[in-house]
């Protein structure tokens, strides 16, 4: 896979199993590819929190991740619907919920803090997966989805202006 190719300057990218790393991703399938090797490390429970600009690869990222659960169905950017449920696809795998938190009113207050009804807002969307028997990747997330979990996983996208290369960062917090 191409994201595991070395850096210019001859390092080997850090291991997905680091509690912090850094890789360049030259091309989407690259970012594809990088969520089916993060989604090795995750498991029920778990919050992904995948921050970027538009167009830095969130989704693909996410579509990734899907494909390393299992999941069952096709994963897409859930800004229209705000939160996507995908069941497992193999037994005893996890399902994964797909949130596009910029939609979902869970914009800070200014503070660091939750606006007013934003953690709600989620417990309202009715939800057939509970939140602990599933991988939850939440778009456009960090600052304000912090709160669902203790333990979670930050993921930093960026892609350069001219290209489609993406550089992405992440860390375990918790």
């Amino acid at each position: 896979m191409s994201s595991n190719r070395p850096h210019p300057d001859g390092m080997r990218p850090t291991a997905v199993t680091d509690r912090t790393g850094t890789r360049e991703l030259p091309e989407v399938a690259d970012t594809e590819a990088f969520g089916v090797e993060l989604a090795t490390v995750l498991s029920p429970g778990d919050l992904v929190i995948l921050d970027g600009p538009l167009g830095a690869g969130k989704t693909a990222l996410a579509r990734g991740i899907g494909a390393g659960l299992g999941i069952e169905g096709r994963v897409t950017s859930p800004t229209f619907i705000i939160a996507r449920e995908h069941r497992p696809g193999r037994p005893g795998g996890p399902a994964m919920v797909h949130v596009d938190a910029y939609r979902l009113g869970l914009a800070g207050d200014g503070e660091g803090g939750l606006a007013r009804g934003g953690l709600d807002e989620l417990d309202a969307l009715d939800l057939d997966t509970e939140l602990t028997d599933a991988v939850v990747v939440v778009e456009w997330g960090e600052g304000v989805a912090e709160r669902l979990a203790q333990r979670y996983l930050v993921v930093r996208l960026r892609r350069d202006v001219d290209t489609d290369v993406r550089h992405v960062e992440w860390e375990w917090v918790g």
